[in-house]
């Protein structure tokens, strides 16, 4: 087998940009049968959704970790390096170990190929790559996240032992439906027989779930009814938690670092979910979910520096994570100016992200995210209207110019796009006048 550096890695899957996304399980099914079907190796939990599906992966994960168990965890995107989608007992695979895992999940693509397949895309060999990654590793668990929709995810061939549906609402409209409800069909997809589910979902999308739960005798489990979360909130976003269930008890006063109400119902599902395996695994405790909760990180979700001014840096990347972001700034910095480095990209709902986000008392600095799909950040200034605004050439002085204003009583806030809170994540992280709330 041919090595790879981790640099020959990612040109190669650069090079395979050119097949775009290309929905279907066919590809990603024949790849993983060459590779002896690594993704049967071990047990799994598959987390769709709108919004709130990498926290809740990222909060499942460090739960079953802390219960003992040897955990991988897969996610997309990455914020900095490729490196991050890939993780194993809360740390990312080494870059060497990712060429090697793309240089052996290449020889399969060049057999398929030969034999007459079409080319797998950049995302489905990644999750070959991670599923063979986590097999070799002898993960127990591996908590797997949708990358786009569900039905016809790559992702979507693993048998779980729960499946979660975090919320649904309008994204991927050239891609999974242009209403709720079809979107929901997509979402749904990941439910297979017998196989327990858990969602926040409400509404049209809700009864969308119902209705395959039913059609697969798949046990369903839906937040406000089934279980329930109640939140306490403190300073700087740090809240406790207490998640009670009808079928498997209370779990009280858990501490959850990721702030916000949004948060504090991501961590109400994948307790649930944890809930639901722990009738199986003796291992995960009330204790080991209480740990798992407090020591859940997800970088660049309401991610908090601390330094004056204060910076946070949110993924927010449509209407309803928007809405979330807003709603998690007012009660966290309610009275504070808002300074917004905001960065997104063309193909997204603008629209209904600034009207969600930006208040005319708002100060906005608009850049373009690294990705050849930003949105130009001078017609972003011309869409939106608050008390100062400017567009900025490069990241770095976007957020140089947002600390002049914001002074050292503001608060930063930097969004849109992950591309672009992944490159101020860096840019912060290289400066010794900020660090992270730990």
């Amino acid at each position: 087998m041919m090595e790879m550096t981790y640099e020959q890695a990612l040109l190669y899957l650069e090079s395979t940009g050119k097949f775009g996304i290309n929905l279907g399980l066919k590809r990603i099914e024949k790849m993983l049968e060459l590779m002896g079907n690594p993704e049967r190796c071990y047990n799994t939990v598959h987390i769709t959704g709108t919004n709130g599906k990498g926290s809740t992966t990222a909060i499942t994960a460090a739960i079953l970790q802390a219960s003992g168990i040897k955990t991988g965890m897969y996610t997309s995107p990455h914020l900095i390096e490729y490196t991050e989608r890939i993780v194993i007992d809360g740390h990312p695979i080494t870059q060497q170990e990712f060429g090697r895992i793309v240089a052996y999940t290449k020889q399969f693509i060049e057999q398929m190929v030969t034999e007459g397949w079409e080319h797998p895309t950049e995302f489905e060999i990644l999750t070959a790559a991670a599923f063979h990654c986590f097999a070799v590793a002898g993960v127990e668990y591996a908590v797997i996240e949708v990358g786009l929709g569900g039905l016809l995810d790559s992702t979507n061939v693993i048998l779980p032992q729960v499946s979660v549906i975090t919320n649904v609402t309008l994204e991927h409209t050239d891609r999974c439906g242009t209403t709720v409800t079809e979107i929901a069909g997509h979402k749904a997809g990941i439910i297979k027989s017998g196989i327990p589910v858990v969602t926040a979902a409400v509404g049209p999308a809700l009864e969308v779930i119902r209705s395959r739960a039913a059609a697969e005798n798949a046990p369903l489990f839906v937040m406000d009814s089934d279980f329930s979360g109640e939140r306490l909130a403190g300073e700087n976003g740090l809240q406790q938690v207490t998640v009670r269930t009808k079928l498997y008890g209370d779990n009280a006063d858990l501490p959850l670092t990721l702030a916000g109400r949004h948060q504090a119902a991501n961590c109400t599902v994948a307790v649930m979910a944890v809930k639901i395996l722990a009738r199986k695994d003796r291992r995960i405790t009330d204790e080991a979910i209480a740990r798992g909760v407090a020591g859940a990180v997800w970088p660049g979700r309401f991610e908090l520096f601390i330094g004056q001014p204060v910076i946070i840096i949110d993924g927010a990347h449509n209407a309803a994570g928007a809405q979330a972001l807003r709603q998690t700034l007012d009660e966290v910095y309610s009275g504070r100016r808002i300074t917004f480095v905001l960065g997104i990209l063309q193909d997204k709902d603008i629209s209904g992200i600034t009207n969600t986000l930006i208040r005319p008392d708002d100060e906005v600095i608009t850049v373009a995210p690294l990705s050849v799909r930003a949105a130009d950040p001078r017609e972003l200034a011309a869409a939106i209207t608050a008390s100062r605004i400017e567009a900025a050439s490069t990241v770095e002085g976007a957020i140089s110019k947002a600390a002049d204003w914001a002074g050292q009583t503001g608060v930063i806030c930097i969004c849109g796009s992950l591309y672009l809170v992944g490159t101020a994540r860096n840019i912060i992280l290289s400066r010794q006048t900020t660090v992270p709330r730990v």
